[in-house]
């Protein structure tokens, strides 16, 4: 598009001299002259609103972005077929549409009639390059820029009125609608954009993860039977053993291994075997190295530390009067001063070697407890108890034996306190005895701690001994109730018994008709056995299995009651004990319940029933 298509009317060029000082720019013409050539730069720039770049591509139609504070003033803009008037002032900005991404087509409405494809162009081509221009016959087209940022500047002709030439009619004028236009072909580009973007951008990634990547290790050899002999020179060598037994590794896991080579990976993996012994060997040389150093480091330590207390020694007989009445006062200030340091170092090593010689001690007490075996429980509730007994008066002991150490502690803290003036060989002595005990007693401590819990879990085990008792208790009370109710039933079933025997033998008759009014309520057989109950351990059945329906009043399955007593006793038979069910019709009553598919057999404990009805 040529670049002077907008020109300046020759007869007053002080009118775009003036829109141009007004919107801050200095009046220069399309060619770049300045048509005022004594104009002050200083002078007529309006205030609030920032200078313009003359050169920029569509001087006039799209200045930069100003803020939204400072209001936009647009001025009158002349081409060579059509003029340009700006909208009220006072009225707010047109509406626009949201923005599409990489929008760089716009919707132009508001056209005159008789505009043409070469007047847009005109009017258009000022704010960038134009790719495509798709006009109307309603008064309105679609522009596509080349850039993105063209748009802006043709959206700051929205509002514009538009006369061509100097007609006034109707179709020669209009109003300019400029907005964002959504194309398919602005999408495109944007979307193949965003993809270079983000092609980039994963590159970018993979540079930065291959350069921080860690190398990677040495490939390993293919297997052969050169390659095969030669690493098994190389494992027996103590230099090349670890890169060697690496290839062996591999080798394999890959299935190496045949029944053709499978001497020779023997011998390798013997081979490797064999560095065994050397590698504990080396072991037990650093740790030797390590022990001496210990040593060494601790005997250096003593005997700097002895160094240091002669130091002091000497300090302290030089702060005796007898010497210290010959020295000026700036030589006592600093033997004062040389004295205390000499005193902080001399405690700071102290207490380290102290603490190599706790932290043996602790290494000591760790290994004794590993060597002894762990303890086995205990057998009874009795010896449980006795052991609780123990351990509380070991407690107490322990407890007396704190407070003791607690009291001298602090005695030779008072001594120590009275004699701080002056130090001697006393305080030292002091100060040693003080740390002993100070051990003594956060051993003490820890063991009282550990008698403690073992005391809590005693205790724990006894209570909880003590709630399985009592219910065994409860247990063997219910089974003794249950066996008397047995007992009492069927005493009472003899009783009943007697009277029938008695009556048959006054007739044959009477006889009968008893028999037969017995089966009828008690459902019993003809011939009863004397006893149902043949064995004392029958009877103990009955008596749990009693207990046992008492309190399922619903009833129970042969198979759940059953179940129950296998608990107790395994060869406990399901026919079994439906016989002995049987043959107590008085005490035990079989129902059906259910309908259909679900039809039960359950049975009931009927004790008390079968006392009334008997």
């Amino acid at each position: 598009m040529d670049s002077n298509s907008m020109s300046i009317p020759l007869s007053d060029p002080n009118a775009w001299a003036t829109a141009m000082n007004n919107l801050g720019m200095p009046p220069m013409g399309m060619t770049g002259q300045p048509l005022l050539p004594d104009f002050d730069h200083n002078l007529g720039m309006m205030t609030g609103i920032a200078p313009m770049n003359p050169m920029m591509p569509g001087l006039g139609l799209g200045p930069p972005p100003f803020s939204q504070d400072v209001p936009i003033i647009k001025e009158i803009i002349h081409c060579k077929t059509c003029t340009l008037f700006p909208s009220n002032p006072n009225l707010p900005p047109p509406a626009t549409r949201e923005r599409p991404p990489g929008c760089k087509t716009v919707f132009v409405g508001g056209l005159p009639e008789n505009a043409t494809e070469q007047l847009i162009v005109e009017i258009f081509g000022q704010c960038g390059e134009i790719i495509a221009i798709r006009k109307s016959k309603k008064n309105f087209c679609h522009i596509r820029f080349a850039e993105e940022f063209t748009v802006d500047k043709a959206l700051f002709l929205s509002g514009y009125r538009i006369r061509l030439g100097s007609s006034t009619d109707k179709k020669d004028t209009g109003r300019l609608h400029v907005d964002f236009a959504q194309a398919r072909d602005d999408l495109y580009e944007w979307e193949c954009h965003q993809r270079m973007l983000a092609r980039e951008e994963r590159h970018r990634r993979r540079m930065e993860e291959d350069r921080l990547r860690p190398p990677s290790p040495p490939p390993i050899v293919h297997y052969s039977e050169h390659e095969c002999s030669q690493l098994g020179d190389q494992i027996k060598d103590d230099s090349k053993f670890p890169e060697a037994v690496r290839v062996l590794l591999t080798w394999v896991e890959r299935g190496e291994v045949s029944r053709r080579n499978a001497n020779n990976f023997y011998s390798m993996i013997q081979s490797s075997n064999s560095h065994i012994r050397r590698l504990m060997g080396e072991k037990a040389q650093h740790e030797k190295e390590m022990e001496e150093a210990k040593d060494k480091f601790k005997t250096a330590l003593s005997g700097i530390l002895g160094q240091f207390e002669q130091i002091v020694s000497v300090f302290q007989a030089a702060s005796k009067q007898k010497a210290w009445d010959h020295f000026s006062k700036a030589q006592r200030k600093n033997l004062d001063m040389w004295r205390k340091q000499a005193e902080e170092i001399r405690n700071m090593h102290n207490e380290q070697l102290m603490g190599i010689r706790r932290e043996e001690e602790m290494e000591m007490s760790d290994d004794d407890m590993e060597d002894a075996p762990a303890a086995d429980s205990k057998d009874s509730e009795d010896s449980a108890m006795a052991q609780a007994e123990a351990l509380r008066e070991e407690n107490d002991s322990l407890r007396c034996q704190l407070d003791a150490y607690r009291n001298e502690v602090e005695l030779l803290k008072q001594e120590q306190g009275k004699n701080q003036p002056i130090r001697s060989e006393e305080d030292n002595t002091h100060s040693q005895q003080l740390s002993f005990l100070q051990q003594a007693l956060q051993g003490m401590q820890k063991q009282l701690l550990t008698m403690r819990e073992e005391l809590k879990q005693r205790e724990a085990e006894l209570e909880k001994s003590m709630e399985d008792k009592q219910q065994l208790q409860n247990q063997v009370q219910t089974l003794k109730e249950g066996l008397q109710n047995l007992q009492t039933t069927h005493t009472q079933q003899l009783e009943m018994s007697k009277p029938d025997d008695r009556g048959s033998e006054e007739g044959a008759n009477q006889a009968s008709v008893m028999v037969s009014c017995s089966q009828e309520k008690e459902g019993l057989p003809e011939k009863l056995p004397s006893c149902p109950v043949q064995s004392e351990r029958e009877a103990l059945l009955v008596g749990i299995i009693s207990t046992f329906l008492h309190v399922h009043p619903f009833g129970a399955s042969i198979e759940y009651i059953c179940s129950y007593l296998q608990r107790l006793d395994t060869k406990i038979n399901p026919g079994e004990v439906e016989a002995l069910l049987s043959r107590l019709p008085c005490t035990f009553r079989q129902e059906l319940t259910g309908v259909g598919a679900s039809l039960e057999k359950r049975w009931n404990f009927c004790g008390f029933q079968g006392i009334k009805s008997t």
